[in-house]
């Protein structure tokens, strides 16, 4: 029962960690490009919203998940 608790809790802090880490590369690359391209700064911001929202969801879905393993047992 105890390692159900711990499991849980090393999937949500990796389900977190990787997503900070995601949105961070995502943000990163935006500005990169915003640099190099001014011009398409618009469509550039709208694609990184769009994909930091999808990274968020998949993150979301996991920590429901380890929250969910520890409520069932």
């Amino acid at each position: 029962m105890e390692l159900a608790y711990l499991g849980a809790g090393i999937g949500a802090g990796l389900c977190a960690i990787g997503a900070g880490l995601g949105i961070g590369k995502l943000a990163g690359s935006a500005m990169e490009g915003i640099a190099r391209q001014p011009e398409a700064v618009g469509d550039i911001r709208t694609n990184m919203i769009l994909a930091a929202a999808l990274v968020e969801g998949v993150a979301l879905i996991g920590v429901v998940v380890s929250l969910l393993i520890v409520l069932t047992k």
